[in-house]
């Protein structure tokens, strides 16, 4: 697989960029993008050959799930079968922001991309470029770290072309990412944890969740 690189405004995205990004989406291909939480790997989640990708580029097992990014409350309640009040209060607070939220995913969503779970890790990001690509395609992005497995999740474009060339489509270079990377929080139990820290600490997610 030849892999290109092609420098993008993380701001401010030229769109013929952005639609070159979409149209390799849309053929079940791969893309690395900046985002507000270091680099992702984005693709189209409801294509079986595309989700294969995207754990073959990462070297990931299939029996982990992948997050996606979404851009509203809407596209949400397409992708999870409830909306829960502790939802919405996390989303309220910490939306669009590095916070990625496991919720049950409804029956729409492969279950390949929930590696066999049926649990789906959701988040909206502020990432321009993200967002951009989300309302051409209008529906959701995988978006799982840009990195092989066990491997640090790359901070810059160049970083990951190095990293990653032949195993994608198309990397945007948008320069230097300098976030720290999400927290991940599952509230399918009756108890909510947090199953990865990044930039939200725990105790600002009790503060909103506290009885919830």
């Amino acid at each position: 697989m030849i892999t290109d690189l092609i420098e993008v405004n993380a701001e401010t995205p030229d769109p013929a960029v952005i639609r070159r990004a979409a149209d390799l989406i849309r053929q079940g291909g791969v893309v690395a993008i900046p985002t507000d939480s270091l680099y992702m790997l984005v693709a189209d989640p409801f294509n079986l050959a595309a989700v294969g990708k995207v754990f073959a580029a990462k070297g990931r097992e299939t029996a982990r799930s992948l997050p996606l990014l979404v851009d509203d409350l809407m596209m949400v309640e397409d992708l999870t079968g409830e909306v829960t009040v502790r939802f919405q209060l996390l989303a309220r607070r910490f939306w669009p922001g590095p916070l990625t939220i496991i919720v049950p995913a409804s029956s729409k969503v492969p279950l390949k991309l929930t590696g066999n779970t049926g649990r789906l890790a959701l988040r909206q990001s502020k990432s321009a470029v993200g967002n951009a690509l989300i309302d051409f395609l209008s529906m959701p992005l995988i978006a799982t770290s840009a990195n092989v497995s066990g491997v640090p999740t790359c901070a810059s474009g160049i970083e990951v072309f190095g990293t990653m060339d032949g195993r994608l489509n198309l990397v945007l270079d948008g320069g230097h990412c300098v976030g720290q990377g999400a927290t991940t929080i599952d509230i399918t139990e009756p108890y909510w944890r947090i199953i990865k820290q990044g930039a939200i600490e725990e105790r600002e997610i009790g503060e909103v969740l506290k009885e919830n």
